[in-house]
């Protein structure tokens, strides 16, 4: 495809302006856009920036001008959504989850793998530079194995009884609502940069607040203790309600021979800790491996950010779209995988059991 890459969005909430953003800065064209009703389609077409008028999801899945469909809706809505563009022909980016069950998650990996697309989840963390920084020194043997996989991911935007939002409800966001938000983005940051597999768990969860304007039923937090394909052995925290915390994802790797930290928050440095002293390593350091370095596109002290994630993400997909194939790039493999994960941590929550992970998906290695 020489052209530019034409792309058809539906949901245009936030996350919705973050995919137009990336489109925009890849060089390519955002034509058309469909929202949650026809005044916010008409709408976003000048707030997004969409070459042509707005349609339905329907039309914008299926249209002649239309290459990769973006789907930025709520999650009852993917699978579907995903479908339709899928029998379309059309290259998919779908937020995760990329399905509120693994059953529909593996059947929408069936149906991309059998036309042949682009079909990818925003697993977007995979594109800070000190992640890529970390995940190449951890495969040059520089940690030497790794023995504890550890961290969290915290957030405090429902810490409030009067907090709500349409994930509340199971009806639109899934059986699980912190996990399936956020902890999966945990769990394929640290699978994608370890190397390691989590092969089971044993999960807790907890609802803090069992009321938002009517009965809650999905999860506040959950904590989860792992083991890997690897021998190493790990643990993690999720939560909707820790005060003061905006978005602090921050995972450890402990090897035998170092330690490497990376806090979200503070993207722009890689903690490395040893026995005789710790270091912090910048991002675009000298020492940041060769392979890692085309992440790190602006001079040190010029802050890179999460937009500037979802724009590389955005680049690798339209690359695979032409026919290249970027390193890490997160399919609906990862999403597939994340969805079991889910179930998993559902289930051991559920009856209190050690929960094997099932299948053998995954594109992170």
């Amino acid at each position: 495809m020489s052209r530019p890459v034409r792309a058809g969005l539906i949901g245009t909430g936030f996350i919705g302006g973050v995919h137009a953003h990336a489109v925009r800065a890849s060089g390519n064209i955002l034509s058309r856009v469909a929202g949650s009703s026809p005044d916010r389609s008409a709408a976003a077409v000048g707030r997004l920036g969409a070459a042509n008028g707005p349609g339905t999801a329907e039309e914008v899945a299926t249209a002649d001008d239309v290459d990769v469909v973006h789907i930025c809706t709520p999650n009852h809505l993917h699978a579907a959504l995903a479908e339709l563009a899928l029998k379309a022909g059309k290259h998919v980016v779908c937020e995760k989850p990329l399905a509120t069950t693994s059953a529909d998650a593996r059947r929408l990996t069936g149906l991309a793998a059998e036309a042949g697309v682009v079909a990818a989840v925003p697993f977007v963390y995979r594109y800070y530079a000190t992640v890529r920084d970390a995940r190449a020194r951890i495969a040059g043997g520089e940690t030497g194995p790794l023995r504890l996989l550890h961290g969290s991911y915290l957030q405090d935007w429902l810490s409030d009884s009067a907090d709500t939002n349409w994930r509340v409800d199971p009806a639109l966001g899934g059986a699980s609502r912190t996990f399936a938000d956020i902890g999966v983005h945990w769990c394929d940051l640290v699978e994608f940069t370890s190397g390691h597999r989590i092969t089971r768990l044993t999960a807790r969860t907890l609802t803090a607040v069992g009321d938002r304007g009517g009965p809650v039923s999905t999860e506040d937090a959950a904590t989860i203790m792992f083991e890997t394909d690897r021998g190493a052995v790990g643990s993690l925290v999720v939560s909707q309600i820790s005060p003061g915390r905006k978005n602090r994802l921050w995972f450890s790797l402990d090897g035998a021979d170092a330690s490497l930290s990376f806090d979200q928050e503070l993207p722009e440095t890689l903690w490395k800790g040893m026995r005789e002293h710790t270091v912090v390593i910048p991002r675009g350091s000298s020492t940041t491996p060769g392979s890692a370095r085309a992440y790190s596109f602006l001079p040190a002290g010029h802050p890179q950010g999460y937009q500037d994630c979802f724009d590389s993400f955005v680049a690798d997909v339209y690359s695979a779209i032409r026919g290249g194939s970027p390193e890490g790039l997160p399919t609906f493999a990862d999403g597939l995988r994340a969805a079991r994960i889910t179930e998993a941590v559902l289930g051991s929550a559920d009856d209190g059991r050690w929960t094997a992970i099932g299948g053998e998906e995954g594109t992170w290695s």
